[in-house]
């Protein structure tokens, strides 16, 4: 099964947290799908991938681009995989998609400081729970680092 890895945003936001692992992703040789909820959310994940230091970017496109299937990184509205990923990031309440098996990881970020996001994460561990998946629930500490909590 897949292994889901739920991310509890309360200290550091989305814009911060997402390119470190995805960085992580590349560096496992990973190809990554990010999939957001809003075409809002798309064009802000657009740019600060590009931006996101001084002196680094992640090379990345949205599925809308011809040569999408050879992108290591692609920001998408839809579940389709068009670039074959092996990771998939699920921001601003994404639903998991269907074919969540052919995945090796998901990872759900969502903002801990938001009701309604932690409301639906529950939702989702329980949705992913119950088919059987590997679960693992991520917070960061008061200094910003990850500690698995379940």
């Amino acid at each position: 099964m897949t292994e889901i890895l739920f991310y509890h945003l309360q200290r550091q936001p989305l814009e911060k947290v997402l390119p470190t692992l995805v960085e992580r992703s590349l560096a496992r040789e990973w190809r990554v799908a990010i999939q957001a909820s809003s075409e809002e959310r798309l064009q802000a994940l657009d740019d600060g991938l590009w931006t996101y230091t001084d002196d680094s970017f992640l090379p990345h496109g949205t599925d809308r681009e011809q040569d999408a299937g050879g992108l290591p990184v692609v920001l998408t509205l839809a579940e389709a995989n068009p670039n074959a990923a092996s990771i998939r990031f699920l921001v601003e309440g994404s639903p998991l998609p269907a074919d969540a098996e052919a995945y090796a990881r998901i990872c759900i970020l969502f903002d801990g400081t938001d009701q309604d996001a932690l409301l639906h994460a529950r939702t989702q561990w329980k949705e992913a729970k119950d088919a059987g998946h590997t679960l693992a629930y991520w917070q960061q500490d008061d200094d910003g680092r990850w500690q698995k909590k379940a």
